[in-house]
């Protein structure tokens, strides 16, 4: 009986010495990877790691392809998740805390000025890295090849990225949330334009009933921030990670990124293409090739992987481990000097002067000006349908994972880019010097002024121009460049004219010292 207990003790000993190593071992099956074989294991075997591939194809891991553009977006969205977590403890969602508590957070809460500043730098961030992260996808042709359907979701997320944005935006209860809401709500209001033109509205106001859904009555309250936050907080995430998760799984079926097909590696690939100098054995090289591998092509490519591909393990993850924490290290640096802004409280009585949505919606802002319908939902919808075609209106499928698929396409982009800015800059001029319909002919009827307006027209010329374009080079492909290009450059200039030459009454001013004194 003795000797069993001495036997029972000494193994529980044993238990405890090897404590450290069967509690990791419990989480880390394999070991250290320190073979091809091991690291390949890593990837596939973990449940975060294995939704990238195994292995990489090196044109991924170029800087210049992809510019980090999608990972960054990501990460900005993990920073955005965790610090909005944080302010979750201390934010009140009603009117009557709401406010407050945001200045708690601001000024009482240790380190709390700094996750509201990295919140709302980071959320804000996403927007435009997604939206390079489009544009990159486009420039290289990486939404063919059976990408159509991701490039779709992609659409979705960037507009879950503008709502998750805009509803945080609203959450503080100061005046610009509060004005901003008013705006928002004008715009899901703006159907009725069509039903008054028409004379419809007393039998079909479609513009209220969504004005009133949204905002939970007839004016903003403390329903419309139950409702703003329920959004912010739970229906938007749920579906930007839905969306997220198939966006992720979408590459990883078809095949990664793209790539260009007659890819040639470069002397910087060299490094980590070229295996490992083989020791021992009778073979002289690390690969040997059978019958059917030596008859596919004219030099089959010993001692080189398979598709110029490499391990993602340390490849790929280390290459994300930098990216990371270079946008850790910026989000944190940007978020010490640079505060979220926070003016006084709510107050329905005193207007913003100008009201302003954020600068991210402030070019639909603009287009609000000439006509709240085209403006709020028919020139917005009009954009997401043709950027939703166009894999399906472009469906060459030569120069895919190639920068503009070549000398050409850059051409064509630069030059939509530049006739482009020319054409609104100078349609701009003349509607803020001159004025449109309304001011000429004050009674003019609504309906002719939301079928006729500046926003339309641009649309107009931008369609026109991708047309010529086809007819010109004989490419849908070089028509999509030049429609994209155009789609990018009036969002960056009416963005720019809503958020720093637009004041008081928008009215028009150079600069902030020239806003009129009350």
């Amino acid at each position: 009986m003795g000797d069993m207990s001495h036997s029972g003790i000494d193994r529980m000993k044993e238990n405890l010495k090897a404590l450290k190593k069967t509690v990791v071992g419990s989480f880390v099956r394999i070991g250290r990877p320190t073979s091809d074989r091991s690291r390949a294991a890593v990837m596939f075997n973990n449940f975060f790691l294995h939704v990238q591939g195994v292995k990489t194809h090196v044109n991924t891991l170029r800087p210049g392809y992809t510019l980090g553009l999608g990972l960054v977006s990501f990460f900005l969205l993990l920073i955005t998740v965790i610090s909005g977590v944080l302010l979750m403890i201390y934010y009140n969602p009603s009117i009557e805390n709401a406010y407050n508590s945001v200045k708690d957070i601001t000024y009482v809460v240790f380190a709390g000025k700094l996750a509201r500043n990295m919140h709302k730098w980071a959320g804000e961030g996403m927007i435009l890295f997604v939206l390079m992260h489009m544009a990159r996808v486009f420039y290289t042709g990486s939404y063919k090849n059976g990408r159509e359907f991701n490039w779709l979701i992609g659409i979705v997320l960037l507009i879950i990225t503008f709502g998750i944005n805009l509803s945080g935006y609203m959450l503080p209860w100061d005046q610009l949330s509060y004005w901003a809401l008013v705006i928002v709500a004008n715009i899901i209001q703006s159907p009725k334009e069509i039903t008054d033109s028409l004379g419809i509205t007393r039998y079909f106001d479609i513009g209220g009933f969504s004005k009133e859904l949204f905002l939970g009555g007839l004016t903003p309250g403390k329903e419309s921030l139950t409702r703003i936050y329920l959004f912010h907080i739970m229906l938007f995430p749920i579906f930007l990670f839905m969306f997220l998760g198939a966006h992720f799984w979408r590459i990883r079926k078809d095949g990664g990124l793209t790539k260009p097909e007659n890819f040639e590696p470069t002397t910087a690939d060299a490094e980590m293409l070229t295996l490992p100098k083989k020791r021992g054995g009778i073979f002289s090289t690390n690969k040997t090739y059978g019958l059917m591998e030596l008859a596919r092509g004219k030099t089959p490519a010993v001692d080189k992987d398979i598709e110029n591909t490499v391990l993602s393990w340390p490849n790929l993850l280390l290459a994300e481990a930098a990216v990371f924490f270079l946008c850790l290290a910026a989000v944190v640096v940007y978020s010490f000097y640079i505060n979220a802004p926070l003016k006084e409280l709510a107050n329905p009585l005193i207007p913003e002067n100008p009201a302003k949505a954020p600068w991210y919606f402030l070019g639909l802002q603009e287009l609000l000006s000439y006509s709240a319908f085209m403006g709020g939902v028919g020139l917005p919808g009009l954009a997401l349908l043709g950027l939703a075609l166009i894999p399906y209106l472009d469906r060459e499928q030569s120069h895919v994972g190639i920068w503009f698929s070549g000398r050409q396409g850059k051409a064509v982009a630069l030059r939509a880019a530049a006739v482009g800015a020319m054409v609104l800059i100078a349609l701009l001029v003349f509607v803020i010097n001159f004025g449109w319909f309304r001011n000429w002919w004050p009674n003019v009827p609504q309906l002719l002024i939301t079928l006729i307006n500046p926003g339309n027209l641009w649309v107009g010329f931008m369609i026109a121009w991708s047309f010529i374009v086809i007819r010109k080079t004989g490419s849908t492909r070089m028509g999509a460049i030049a429609l994209f290009s155009l789609f990018l450059v009036s969002y960056v200039i009416l963005t720019y004219v809503g958020t720093e030459l637009r004041g008081p009454n928008w009215g028009f001013f150079w600069s902030k010292s020239q806003w009129p004194v009350h």
